[in-house]
């Protein structure tokens, strides 16, 4: 089944229910198994278990995702060549879109969007080549361009956290001409007086959101951030973006390359908090780190889609 963005840039902007989204790719695979790569962690895993990728989509489609991201968060040159796996850049990020459309024409019975994901982070790449905002700009522009010809229907730019090295990564996504969804992570880090970035506790949030909000996204979401900091971080958002937005959050914590599966929330929950989001105006609402099918089929159902028991019954 194919799809175009126009039907969820129509959906995000308030004709029908929220989009529900996929949960932690990465994490998924490495709950059914995959062996997570010492420095790229989930990036190597299109070229070692496609049979796995493959099958993770379909599970989140079948629970009644609308949206799913590409496993390429962890695909551009700046974390796959520090990481020994410069030389299959194209081929991961390539085969990881067609991997996401196979599954689609698998398991899809509705309308599903396919998004490339593309992420500034990088694991310990300090003092390398790699950690300038013009470094990081020219291997989006690369890996933007790679996801677009291998059809995705747009990009998710995720875990943005500094200013200089966000700008570089949206200034570049957008010269393929895709949409852009812009994912923002916060948290309130101990013994601070205000919510600051996810990874960098003297990295201002307001900041952050004042800088990318002029962009012309499809929508702005606060991804990857713990649930109890998501109303904060939606505060701060809506101060300075006026256009749709989405909620992804995190559960349980990072010991690279694993993801730890400690005091994640159960489905009912999140479902919980995210009905409450969803009452507030938030327009697409999903899962990041630690966040399985399960929790995707409870928000359909707990968000009242039709279908949305039938998905339930099957996640």
């Amino acid at each position: 089944m194919t799809s175009k963005a126009d039907w969820l840039k129509d959906r995000l902007n308030g004709r029908g229910d929220a989009v529900i989204s996929d949960g932690g790719m990465g994490t998924q695979l490495e709950k059914v198994g995959v062996v997570m790569h010492g420095k790229v962690w989930s990036g190597e895993a299109v070229l070692s278990n496609p049979d796995a990728v493959r099958r993770v989509h379909e599970d989140f489609i079948r629970a009644g995702a609308e949206v799913i991201i590409t496993n390429t968060f962890a695909a551009g040159r700046h974390v796959l060549e520090p990481g020994g796996l410069g030389e299959h850049v194209a081929a991961i990020n390539t085969n990881a879109a067609r991997l996401a459309q196979q599954a689609r024409d698998n398991a899809a019975e509705r309308p599903v969007a396919i998004l490339g994901s593309i992420c500034e982070w990088a694991f310990q790449v300090a003092a390398s080549k790699w950690e300038t905002p013009e470094a990081v700009g020219e291997s989006v522009r690369e890996q933007a361009r790679l996801l677009h010809a291998a059809g995705v229907d747009a990009l998710a730019l995720e875990m943005c956290e500094r200013v200089e090295f966000s700008i570089a990564t949206v200034e570049a996504a957008m010269e393929t001409g895709l949409p852009l969804w812009i994912g923002i992570s916060a948290r309130r880090h101990e013994g601070a007086d205000e919510i600051a970035t996810f990874d960098y506790a003297d990295r201002s949030l307001d900041e952050l959101v004042r800088a990318l909000a002029k962009y012309p996204a499809m929508v702005m979401n606060i991804m990857h951030t713990p649930i109890p900091d998501v109303a904060e971080a939606l505060g701060i958002l809506r101060q300075h973006w006026n256009g749709p937005v989405g909620v992804y959050p995190e559960s349980g914590f990072f010991n690279m390359p694993n993801w730890q599966f400690v005091d994640v929330i159960a489905p009912p929950a999140l479902t919980e908090a995210a009905q409450g989001w969803v009452r507030d105006g938030v327009r697409m609402v999903g899962g990041c780190c630690g966040l399985g099918p399960e929790h995707i089929a409870a928000l359909c159902h707990g968000l009242k889609r039709d279908g949305a028991e039938s998905a339930l019954r099957e996640g």
